[in-house]
């Protein structure tokens, strides 16, 4: 079993990552419950090297406010000489969170990327990952997952998948894919993480200025995860744009993201926070056509807003915007809007 669980090419012994085992802790002997996410609650999930000296300020709210989510990267962010140091740092800030009590009210949910699977059932049974929500699972495929699955037997914590293989074109290893976890950690899953840029990179490729993600071939990639895991009951993320100076381009983009369900999005700078965050609220129409729906008294037939409603084929999206609205508000129409609509 040790030897399986660090097949990962990037360690050739224990002692690559002794350095995260905690000396001298009695761990719990029993572990409480699963605790019970929204992925609505995600919102923007800010990636950061596990390197940075702020994570503290961060995860206590002080850098960063209306932050939603964070992932401390383990992975693709740091190098491999960084791999000591970006370990240390990460069991200093989580024994500043433990000295202080825990996190705050408030505070961003906190999920690691670690670099495999060993990494990951090491961290898994630091006693300090009591103040961690999750791990992300990078590079997800069905053969990793039974590792996964050990990695985290027997702790609170969550899995956030990524999806960024080759077997992520194929909707054949989609399926089995999809299959498997409902079958091991449907529970333990929060959301799927599309990874965009490792897909376009089993291409060869890299986004174009100019396009979103859906006019290239993560549109297909998108779509499809959508219809293989989200008929299936699993909340799917928006992969990254990664262009800092477009705010109208990075709109349209989550526009598609909502159109297609997806509950949030990886960001790579804090200035597009706020911006995922606004994108998510629910229109003032859509959340009184969605409640309209879900009352009990409803026909099974009506209009509403100039629509047809059918509470039997409407109610689930129904339910998720009330979700939304719930985390993130309903947004006002513009005034010339509203008059329109009551003229």
């Amino acid at each position: 079993m040790r030897n399986e669980l660090l097949a990962d090419n990037r360690y050739e012994s224990d002692s690559d990552i002794a350095v995260v085992e905690p000396p001298g802790v009695t761990l719990p002997l029993a572990p409480r419950p699963l605790p019970t996410l929204s992925p609505h609650a995600l919102g923007a999930t800010l990636y950061m090297p596990a390197t940075r000296p702020d994570l503290t300020e961060i995860i206590r709210g002080h850098k960063h406010p209306g932050l939603r989510s964070l992932v401390i990267c383990l992975e693709d962010a740091i190098g491999e000489a960084e791999i000591g140091v970006a370990l240390r740092n990460l069991e200093h800030c989580l024994q500043a969170i433990d000295q202080a009590g825990g996190r705050p009210d408030g505070s961003p949910l906190i999920f690691v990327r670690p670099r495999s699977c060993g990494m990951a059932a090491l961290l898994a049974q630091w006693p300090l990952f009591q103040h961690v929500d999750g791990l992300v699972a990078p590079k997800l495929t069905l053969a990793s997952l039974g590792h996964w699955q050990r990695a985290v037997e027997g702790t609170r914590l969550l899995l956030m998948p990524t999806l960024e293989t080759r077997e992520v074109f194929d909707p054949g290893a989609m399926v089995a894919l999809r299959d498997a976890m409902l079958a091991t950690l449907r529970e333990r899953i929060l959301a799927l993480r599309i990874g965009g840029n490792d897909l376009m990179a089993c291409l060869g490729l890299r986004r174009m200025p100019g396009l979103t993600a859906y006019q290239s071939p993560m549109g297909y990639v998108i779509a499809m995860l959508c219809g293989v895991m989200g008929s299936s009951g699993f909340a799917l993320t928006a992969p990254v744009f990664e262009q800092l100076h477009a705010p109208g381009l990075l709109q349209q983009e989550l526009e598609l993201d909502i159109a297609h369900g997806l509950v949030g999005k990886t960001a790579i700078h804090p200035a597009q926070v706020p911006v995922i965050h606004a994108a998510l609220q629910v229109s003032s129409a859509d959340y009184d056509s969605a409640q309209a729906i879900l009352c009990q008294s409803a026909p099974a037939v009506f209009q509403f807003n100039g629509a047809m409603c059918e509470p039997a084929t409407h109610a689930q999206w129904a339910r998720q915007i009330v979700q939304r609205a719930h985390w993130y508000g309903i947004r006002q129409p513009e005034p010339a809007l509203a008059l329109a609509r009551t003229a």
